[in-house]
């Protein structure tokens, strides 16, 4: 999300579909229980924050510690405005690795004015920070590969607020689009700590590299080389440049990283003048006209007048190899194409595997792939993700058990097996149900959604959690999202039916209603948040999410940072953690003025943690990481424990 001084597209829904919202199906169960009843004993608030009882106790799983309401180890910190990073007592934050951090030995030192060129850029790590893992050298927690996504670089109304530094008034010209190009992507960095302790980039590594938005990849799946994908410079439809617009992040147990592509629409667009859009790139966001980044007006394959296939080569999930420099990065078609958010991972109880994927946009919808073949733990599982079968949830107010909400299904997105889809003349193949899985998800019935964000799975349990961050123009309600006007968001989680990622029913509830009671104390007003908000641990707009291996759930928020009217006393973004059994929520961090809080890995022993503070200052009011008069970087925080312990203990 960004501040409102700039268009976002995630907030403007292209959903024109007339499929149920996940609010209506809320208030119907709210309506039937009749818990708002005056005299019923049980506020709004009390009830959605019910435990899932049927897991509320399940043993641990091998190397699972903690579980129970001892599980936050930690004193929570207050709310905060300041321009810095704020960690839990007895806790260390240190800045690391900012933008532009030369990357090879090779590599130019960053201009503090921010005049680098597109040559220097490609070198250097890119902007924007956001999802990221950490892959230890042969288990230890000294060394490894931290690979990081570069989302984007923050534009307002066609001005690069830090890219270009001083000079960001500058006209735009193609140097300046390549390094902006430059500047997405993704890195990934060899690290390890040095004799004082200390983390280093080790420049002179052969795994360190750049994937920018002119890397060659490969498309892969079903819709590979399909019409659909082809374009003048790739007949083949098989052959990509460049990623860009990554959010959140997977990793697989075949230690591959996958990175996702979010709001990539915002980078078509046309100097032609005509608007040439079909239903297809309308409901995927392309705009009319000419875009804020400016690509389209010195490279011809992002103006869809000239290049209309172009965009369908974007909003794949990408698997990158990163112990192999050589290895050619893969969009996996199988997993659709969408404004993938990250990509939750697990297996099913007969090891096939299983990705859970959230679009994020206003009224867009939540999605699951299961792979046919089996995972094999010493074997090839490069081409495991690439068949499969593709499904899309819809959330039903049905009876339930265990005082869940209610029931849902998984709908599945196959051209041949599924009716509503074999009928539907819009898609001749299954390649266009992937290449246009949002129009196949509309025709099914799928569950709109407050802007499904990041989603994570407990090590545990194997419940399923996503965060829904806010929907400010929702006027129906449902039972997902059961408020209207929905400024604050919401955590909801899932149990698959027999415990088992590859049923197709499952049980949901929600865990936490983020909200604000300091603005509004009446408890039964469903914006003072659920029974487990309270005013030391208020927030809005639940973006990250992440569990760690103890089954500490780590939020991180993305919302308004203004700390006045319904967002007084939330201060800048921040990140919490909660424990699933008692629903307690304690704040953990708080970050600098103006930034997004998101990205979160561990070393595999916990006692060190990874988080990314990403487009501090995009308002212009910070000077994060070095202080003074410096702009503002994105920076990953490497925190430790002072004792030495595991994180959140």
């Amino acid at each position: 999300m960004q501040s409102p001084s700039h268009i976002d597209s995630e907030d403007l829904p292209t959903n024109l579909s007339g499929n149920e919202t996940f609010n209506a199906v809320v208030e119907r169960v709210r309506r039937r229980r009749g818990f708002l009843k005056a005299g019923a004993g049980l506020t709004a608030a009390m009830f959605l924050a019910g435990p899932l009882t049927a897991y509320a106790r399940q043993p641990a799983a091998a190397g699972v510690t903690g579980q129970g309401s001892g599980l936050l180890g930690f004193e929570a910190v207050p709310v905060s405005t300041s321009d810095t990073v704020i960690v839990a007592p007895g806790y260390t934050a240190t800045p690391f690795a900012p933008w532009g951090t030369p990357l090879f030995v090779d590599a130019t030192n960053w201009k503090a004015d921010g005049s680098d060129d597109a040559t220097a850029q490609l070198r250097q790590v890119g902007d924007n920070h956001d999802g990221m893992h950490f892959f230890a050298m042969n288990g230890r927690n000294d060394e490894g590969l931290l690979v990081i996504n570069h989302e984007y670089t923050t534009v307002n109304k066609g001005v690069y607020a830090w890219l270009f530094g001083t000079d960001r008034n500058a006209p735009l010209t193609a140097d300046r689009v390549d390094k902006a190009m430059n500047a997405h992507g993704v890195s990934v960095m060899h690290i390890a700590r040095d004799a004082s302790g200390k983390w280093v980039i080790d420049t002179g590594s052969r795994y360190n590299r750049r994937l920018t938005a002119s890397t060659p990849m490969q498309l892969t799946g079903p819709a590979a080389a399909h019409e659909l994908l082809k374009t003048h410079d790739d007949p083949t439809g098989m052959h990509v440049l460049g990623t860009f617009n990554n959010c959140g992040n997977g990793w697989t147990p075949w230690n591959t990283y996958l990175a996702c592509e979010e709001n990539f629409n915002t980078y078509f667009g046309t100097t032609s003048g005509a608007d040439t859009r079909n239903a297809a790139q309308k409901r995927y966001g392309l705009a009319p006209g000419s875009t804020d980044y400016g690509w389209e007006a010195f490279n011809d394959r992002f103006d869809y007048a000239k290049e209309p296939n172009e965009a369908n080569r974007f909003g794949w999930i990408v698997e990158i190899d990163p112990f192999n420099p050589d290895a050619v990065p893969k969009k996996r078609t199988a997993l659709g194409r969408f404004k993938h958010e990250n990509a939750a991972f697990t297996l099913t109880a007969g090891g096939r595997a299983v990705v859970y994927m959230g679009d994020d946009q206003r009224n867009d919808y939540l999605y699951k792939f299961v792979s046919d073949g089996v995972y094999a733990l010493d074997g090839d599982n490069s081409a495991l993700l690439d068949q499969g079968k593709l499904y899309v949830a819809r959330f039903n107010d049905n009876a339930n058990t265990d005082d869940f909400m209610g029931l849902g299904e998984w709908l599945l997105l196959d051209k041949e097996n599924n009716p509503k889809l074999a009928a539907d003349t819009r898609f001749a193949s299954q390649a266009e149900v992937l290449i246009n899985t949002r129009l196949a998800a509309d025709a099914v019935g799928a569950t709109k959604m407050d802007r499904p964000e990041w989603v994570s799975v407990h090590p545990a349990t194997g419940e399923v959690y996503v965060t829904l961050t806010n929907n400010d123009k929702r006027t129906e309600t449902d039972g997902v999202n059961p408020r209207a006007q929905n400024i604050y968001g919401q955590i909801v989680r899932w149990r698959e039916s027999g415990g088992d990622a590859a049923a197709t029913t499952f049980e949901w509830d929600i865990f936490v209603l983020a909200g604000n009671p300091i603005k509004h104390a009446d408890r039964s007003d469903l914006r003072s948040g659920s029974a487990n908000i309270t005013p030391e641990n208020t927030f809005n707009s639940p973006d990250g999410l992440a569990f760690d291996k103890a089954g500490r759930l780590w939020i991180q928020t993305d919302g308004k940072y203004s700390n006045t009217g319904n967002y007084e006393g939330q201060g800048n973004n921040q990140m919490l953690c909660a424990d699933p059994v008692s629903k307690e929520i304690r704040r953990f961090l708080t970050g600098p003025k103006e930034c997004e809080v998101t990205g979160i890995a561990f070393t595999p022993d916990s006692r060190t943690m990874f988080v990314n503070i990403q487009h501090p200052g995009e308002d212009g009011n910070s000077n994060w990481p070095d202080g003074g008069s410096a702009l503002p970087r994105s920076a990953t925080v490497i925190i430790t424990k002072d004792d030495g312990g595991v994180i959140g203990a």
